[in-house]
């Protein structure tokens, strides 16, 4: 059971983040990839900045991850979420699953990066044509 859970500045590499998930045993994995899309509700982004509260939010993401693996015989799993101030096309965050079927695989990684954007204290702002910015309204947090 090898895992990576973590918040991070850092740019993601989803090449890695799918080869730490690598298992003989598996016979599906699953790497989502969100990145920083040009636009949003009609206004051209040239960026975001994502603020955390860092402690919360990674105890927020070994709780999902406790809560998937009950849920599916998950053999590896990884999930990493950028914050600072990103660029179009950057990769915000990432979430990989292995488990011995695909369909298995499929639902844990779709059941993580649906929890992660539920209940991870994380806000974004967008960066938009023209200097503005505008805190995105995301879904409310669960505790």
């Amino acid at each position: 059971m090898r895992r990576v859970t973590h918040i991070t500045r850092r740019p993601i590499d989803p090449g890695r983040v799918l080869s730490s998930v690598g298992d003989r045993e598996s016979g599906g994995t699953v790497l989502f990839v969100g990145t920083v899309r040009r636009r949003s509700s009609g206004n051209r982004v040239t960026g975001l900045t994502y603020e955390v509260y860092k402690e919360m939010a990674e105890r927020k993401m070994d709780e999902i991850e406790k809560s998937v693996r009950k849920k599916w015989p998950v053999e590896r799993m990884s999930m990493v979420h950028r914050y600072g101030d990103l660029h179009v096309g950057e990769v915000s965050v990432a979430v990989a699953v292995s488990c011995q079927h695909r369909a298995q695989a499929f639902e844990a990684c779709r059941y993580a990066i649906d929890t992660i954007k539920r209940t991870l204290p994380i806000w974004k702002r967008e960066r938009v044509v023209g200097g503005g910015e505008n805190w995105v309204r995301g879904t409310p947090i669960e505790a």
